[in-house]
């Protein structure tokens, strides 16, 4: 992914503005459908010196997805989150944190949306092996210091996770597209009657 360094000399109010802009137009439009040229227009700047920036399309969409990343890994308490051995426990950790980041920056929701479901759009290989390698190192990372001999033999912890991952997305996505309201508690209601289906169908009789 290549960035002109131009853009870092930009004004920290001026860099946001281009990152809302592009946050809020991929969030809405997908990669395949948002418009540069409307980005650039919220940004205050041209599409030429969008391109100048950020190369092309592709880049700019890479660049942001780091961004949401940095972002998340910022405001994750990472001394707090090693200390959980507990699979579920640590759902509720990384809620907490979603939440968090969901009331700081509202463009950023939909954009992480667009991007998990874009997998199954038409976008270029480069953007769809990104997100794959980051939902698969998302667990690597953030897993390892769970206790998976809860789990029954049969049932792999990756699957689980995945799955709770499709139902949240899938009840953020709902809300927006419905235009209602998310709130939290009872987001946070919905995600632990999943959770506890899925705990009593993974977990060993022992760990219920």
């Amino acid at each position: 992914m290549q960035i002109n360094e131009k853009f870092y000399s930009l004004s920290k109010e001026k860099q946001q503005m281009i990152i809302n802009a592009g946050l809020e137009c991929f969030g809405k439009y997908g990669y395949q459908k948002a418009n540069t040229e409307k980005i650039a227009l919220k940004a205050g700047i041209s599409k030429a010196l969008l391109f100048h920036y950020f190369i092309n399309k592709k880049n700019f969409y890479l660049f942001l997805c780091d961004f949401c990343k940095e972002v998340s890994a910022n405001l994750l308490d990472v001394d707090e989150m090693m200390k959980i051995t507990d699979f579920f426990e640590l759902v509720d950790f990384s809620m907490q944190t979603k939440w968090m980041i969901m009331t700081k920056y509202p463009y950023m929701t939909n954009f992480a949306l667009n991007a998990f479901y874009s997998q199954k759009e038409k976008t270029t290989s480069d953007v769809n092996k990104y997100i794959q390698t980051e939902l698969n190192s998302s667990f690597d990372i953030y897993f390892r210091n769970i206790d998976f001999s809860k789990f029954k033999e049969n049932v792999d912890p990756k699957f689980i996770y995945q799955m709770l991952v499709m139902l949240s997305e899938g009840y953020l996505s709902e809300k927006q597209r419905t235009n209602t309201p998310i709130i939290f508690d009872e987001a946070a209601k919905e995600l632990k009657k999943w959770q506890d289906i899925l705990k009593q169908a993974s977990y060993k009789e022992e760990y219920l």
